[in-house]
């Protein structure tokens, strides 16, 4: 699962992060999915953000899925061709429309963030890493 952010670290805009190399990727396997965080109960989340810090190989059809459900996590990042990225891609799922500023995916009990690997080829790997940072906001701390 991924890292939550100490307050030093958060005040660079995420509040938790998620690096995956190809062998992680390898062990989620084509199809499998991963938990990275976890919404808290009362949070919702801001921002999600996608950079391909180390360019993959051997592989070309890496797509990656990044929401809250099981059947089709896509509600934060949808079908992300991370192959064919030339920048970092924050907020295209589902949930997010029209450049929207406000928190999605609110929760009155905890949810897991899950990241789906799509790519037949994901076993013949030999390099690449994703890094996924977030932004969960937590009203429920306050309760």
């Amino acid at each position: 699962m991924g890292n939550q952010l100490s307050n030093n670290e958060a005040g660079r805009g995420f509040t938790h992060i998620y690096t995956a190399t190809f062998e992680d990727l390898q062990t989620i396997g084509n199809g499998g999915q991963a938990t990275i965080a976890t919404i808290p109960a009362g949070g919702a989340v801001e921002m999600v953000g996608v950079f391909e810090s180390e360019a993959f190989a051997g592989t070309t059809s890496l797509v990656i899925d990044v929401g809250t459900s099981s059947g089709d996590p896509d509600e934060f990042i949808d079908a992300l061709d991370v192959d064919a990225m030339s920048a970092p891609v924050f907020n295209t799922g589902d949930s997010f429309t029209g450049n929207q500023s406000q928190p999605v995916g609110g929760t009155n009990s905890a949810t897991s963030v899950l990241l789906e690997v799509t790519d037949a080829a994901i076993a013949s790997a030999t390099a690449g890493k994703i890094v996924i940072g977030l932004r969960i906001v937590d009203l429920g701390q306050f309760a």
